[in-house]
């Protein structure tokens, strides 16, 4: 490796710096695998925004969104949690999550499940 080094300095780095690279994404891969095995069709709460309700229970965030009858992230730019969503219609956010878990029921029906 040292002489590899001495005599190909640039070509030794850009191939360190690819294993470095890979490896990092390699790590950020197993992590969100073991995460997402780990929280499926877990209980809606009021601090989740759609698209992580929707990738718990394997759903379209779009069609959760259409069903629930809540407003799409572009709404605000961003993904709204469920509380804000809530505060924003000034209703009491377990309204809001019945509403989620109707359209999570209706969604899992339509797919046979």
């Amino acid at each position: 490796m040292k002489k590899l080094w001495r005599t190909r300095p640039w070509l030794t780095s850009a191939f360190l710096l690819a294993c470095a690279v890979t490896l990092f994404f390699l790590l950020r891969l197993v992590g969100q695998t073991v995460y997402w095995q780990t929280h499926q069709q877990v209980p809606v709460q009021p601090w989740m925004t759609v698209g992580y309700v929707a990738r718990s229970w394997g759903l379209d965030p779009r069609a959760l969104d259409a069903k629930a009858g809540l407003p799409l992230p572009e709404a605000k730019g961003r993904p709204q949690p469920l509380a804000e969503i809530a505060r924003d219609r000034g209703v009491p956010v377990a309204d809001i999550i019945a509403e989620v878990e109707a359209a999570i029921t209706a969604l899992r029906a339509e797919r046979g499940e």
